[in-house]
């Protein structure tokens, strides 16, 4: 367990700055008064969660890997801190409408049905609590690996492939 320390460290970070930006997306009216913005601000997460990998990735190069790491290496302490954040997305999910703002999937169905997006039916579907953990789980693994990819590509040491 105390190989994986630094992954599951900062997996739970992640996942606390995760909610701190639910909680910031409702106190601005994101969730509410300005949801017709949401899809568009939401997505400035990107930022804040390319620079946890990159902080996680260069604290796991510099304290595990003494300054030498390989592109797998940080793969696969990238993938590690995915997984994390996969596993706790579901929760997060759950804190943030039913704590952070319940009244969240109600003021955006009501938005896509008066925009003529979706129908009652397809709103209420779509805009749900088990959707919403689902499409978490997903989009984190995607991302997470995607950004674990790239982020391990520009921090590997140069010569070091050969390190497993």
């Amino acid at each position: 367990m105390h190989r994986y320390q630094t992954e599951i460290r900062w997996g739970l970070i992640f996942t606390a700055v995760m909610l701190l930006w639910m909680w910031g997306e409702q106190l601005v009216g994101l969730h509410g008064r300005y949801i017709a913005q949401h899809a568009t601000y939401t997505n400035l997460f990107a930022i804040p969660a390319i620079l946890l990998y990159v902080l996680a990735l260069k604290q796991k190069k510099h304290r595990d890997y003494g300054g030498q790491m390989s592109w797998k290496q940080g793969m696969q302490s990238g993938v590690l801190i995915t997984l994390v954040v996969v596993v706790l997305s579901p929760a997060v999910q759950w804190l943030t409408h039913t704590i952070i703002t319940p009244e969240y999937f109600n003021n955006v169905q009501a938005y896509a049905i008066t925009q003529g997006m979706m129908s009652v039916e397809q709103a209420a579907e779509y805009f749900s609590l088990g959707n919403y953990m689902l499409q978490s789980m997903i989009g984190a693994a995607i991302m997470g690996v995607l950004t674990s990819a790239i982020v391990a590509f520009f921090l590997r040491s140069k010569g070091q492939e050969d390190i497993q």
